[in-house]
């Protein structure tokens, strides 16, 4: 009996972080907490720090590096390692800024390449008396400095070289790198070196196994040259790999050569075809990587070793379980309503019926959906969850129910597991149910009466057993009177029914919401502002007649933006005053104007979508997916305001 062969241990990723500065303190600070790596630091630059690596790489296997600014581009530019970068985040210009006007005089904020558009925009948005410059290398550095220096600059916010260029020169210097960006940049670095490693030895197992086929295999680019070819594929084409790898198949293969399927690129499948006196059963497959074309294959087989087992392997994509984050506890709120909403989570978790959610955009259904979830037995089961608006019909029916290999063009080898089967024995969560398709619906309807799915391309249905959530924005009822919706579904899926009611009219509900998330808020790894009580305060009394269309995601946008913004505001005096800057939405007149409630509600979301619309800069499928709506849905409303989709 043969036993395997036991693979060598496998050592630890090794990182190199190069830094000079206060980066190589932060560094410091940092490389002692890394797991599962090893961090090399290395203190120079430029042409000493690439003598450095290569000579380190004589003696060990480097896997990645960490640097920044003009250091960083240009071990990218002459090193053939993966160099990652440590960015400055428009958060962390942010707290350099609020930082900096602790002290007196004028400020700057220096960075490597380009300052970019979104700080420009922040700066100028909120007339922050900030100057801009940027460096891309050690002498514009120096200019920089000297000429902020002439300027009475006094705190410069820069990368390491520029803060000790300033300090040389007698500014105050500040770093614009945080703590948390530098243990992102090593957890990155740590991660494309394991990717590497990963990477590596997936071709080392991929030509052992090309080596150990029968079937001759031969891989070309786009060109039509060699770049790839087995044993087998030698001995049928009579010559080594050493003197083909390279060379264009065309010129020696004749009729065997894939300059057809480069050309079209379509497969074709088992082809009797001769080759030197031989019969050979080919096939011919283009490679398509993220939708482009970058090779093909061309495969040989002898037709006696054809005669095997026909192999019916259903290959089932992992289950997309979504990991559930909430639970009861993450329901607040005083209100009678929400006292209402946890008495119901309760009641449906003890049952095994389906449940219907209804409520705005924001107003928290998944966390409804996940709380049901894990008070019911099957908390220690697959929670499933997929937005039904989220994609096009075809699309959401082979997630949903799976297909079979061969189903239809494209259909992955082995086929693919649905949402439906990832789902049994657990919970499968359908957002956004009223943008299912009809046709969709159909299928929805007779999962949900024979516990049963049949995927596309079967003749033979798998039984399952999941407990169905749905949950939408949109009044089902009327779209059933309007015929968008099948009446026997909407039966079907309404058997037990939980209305989420709006943030507005469940006004006792703000205070413990903003404790909640602030609390979640101030758990978050790195420094975090404490949100002053006063600016609560006046946040309640200017929202008490705010229609809060985005509910509590709009609110936690709303209070994130006000933690992350409030300390560039200390001379603005009253709290009120500061939240008028800071939230103008809350203060926009007609807030609090007359007219129906309807009316009012309609405007506020109106407001809302077009302001998430101008944060993604124009891009509604962003936009929509932010929203939690469909595209469709995104431009209806425009429409209705006379925007339209163009």
């Amino acid at each position: 009996m043969n036993m395997p062969i036991a693979s060598p241990p496998q050592l630890p990723v090794h990182v190199v972080a190069v830094g000079l500065h206060g980066l190589r303190h932060l560094l410091e600070e940092l490389i002692p907490s890394v797991r599962n790596a090893e961090v090399t630091l290395i203190e120079k630059a430029y042409d000493e720090a690439v003598g450095d690596i290569a000579a380190l790489r004589r003696r060990a296997t480097v896997d990645a590096i960490v640097a920044a600014g003009s250091n960083g581009n240009y071990l990218r530019q002459r090193l053939d390692i993966p160099v990652v970068l440590v960015r400055v985040s428009g958060f962390d210009v942010m707290q350099g800024l609020s930082a900096a006007r602790r002290y007196a005089g004028r400020i700057a904020l220096v960075t490597y390449g380009v300052v970019s558009d979104e700080i420009r925009q922040f700066v100028e948005t909120f007339a922050l008396p900030v100057e801009l410059r940027s460096y891309g290398n050690e002498d514009e550095a120096r200019a920089c400095v000297h000429e902020l220096k002439s300027m009475d600059v006094e705190v410069v916010v820069a990368p390491g070289l520029v803060v000790d260029l300033a300090r040389e020169n007698g500014l105050t210097g500040m770093l614009i790198y945080s703590q948390r960006l530098v243990r992102e940049a090593i957890e990155d670095a740590v991660e494309v070196g394991r990717l590497r490693r990963s990477e590596a030895a997936k071709r080392d197992r991929i030509n052992t196994i090309l080596g150990e086929l029968r079937d001759g295999v031969v891989a070309v680019d786009t060109e039509g040259r060699i770049e790839v070819l087995n044993p087998a594929m030698e001995k049928i084409l009579g010559q080594p790999a050493g003197r083909l790898v390279g060379r264009p198949l065309a010129s020696f293969m004749g009729d065997l050569d894939l300059e057809p399927t480069l050309r079209w690129q379509r497969p074709e499948l088992e082809r009797v075809q001769r080759f030197s006196g031989r019969t050979l059963v080919t096939s011919r497959v283009p490679i398509i990587e993220q939708g482009r074309l970058t090779g093909a294959v061309l495969t040989c087989q002898d037709p006696e070793a054809i005669r095997r087992m026909d192999r019916s392997l259903r290959t089932r994509s992992a289950s997309r379980m979504r990991s559930v984050r909430y639970g009861l506890d993450d329901i607040v709120g005083d209100s009678r309503l929400i006292a209402d909403v946890r008495a119901r989570v309760l009641a449906c978790a003890r049952s095994r019926a389906t449940v219907l959610i209804t409520g705005e955009s924001g107003t928290g259904k998944e966390l409804i959906a996940q709380s049901i979830h894990m008070e019911s037995e099957r908390s220690s089961q697959p929670f499933v969850a997929i937005n039904c608006g989220a994609f096009p019909e075809s699309l959401l029916e082979s997630e949903l129910f799976g297909y079979t290999e061969g189903s239809f063009t494209g259909a992955s080898r082995g086929g693919k597991t649905g949402l439906f089967e990832a789902a049994h024995t657990g919970t499968l969560f359908l957002d956004e149910i009223g943008e299912m398709p009809l046709s969709l619906q159909t299928r929805l309807l007779r999962v949900l009466q024979e516990k049963e799915v049949l995927r596309i391309g079967a003749t033979d249905p798998t039984p399952i057993d999941v407990r169905i959530i749905a949950a939408t924005h949109q009044d089902l009822a009327s779209q059933v009177a309007a015929g968008v919706f099948r009446r026997d579904l909407y039966y079907r899926l309404n058997i037990l029914l939980i209305r989420l009611a709006p943030l507005r009219d469940r006004p006792e509900d703000l205070r413990p919401l903003i404790q909640a998330l602030q609390k979640k808020w101030l758990e978050q790894p790195g420094d975090r502002p404490q949100l002053d009580e006063a600016l609560v305060k006046a946040l309640l009394e200017a929202s008490r007649n705010y229609a809060w269309p985005g509910n509590v995601r709009e609110l936690e946008n709303v209070l994130e933006r006000v933690m992350v913004l409030s300390d560039l505001y200390p001379a603005q005096g009253a709290a009120a005053d500061a939240l008028k800057t800071l939230v103008p939405e809350i203060f926009e007149e007609g807030a609090a104007a007359s007219g129906s409630l309807e009316e009012r509600r309609r405007a506020a979301d109106l407001r809302h979508i077009k302001q998430v619309l101008r944060e993604c800069g124009g891009n509604q499928a962003k936009a929509a997916e932010l929203l939690n709506i469909s595209r469709t849905t995104l431009w209806r409303r425009l429409k209705s305001d006379g925007q339209g989709a163009g």
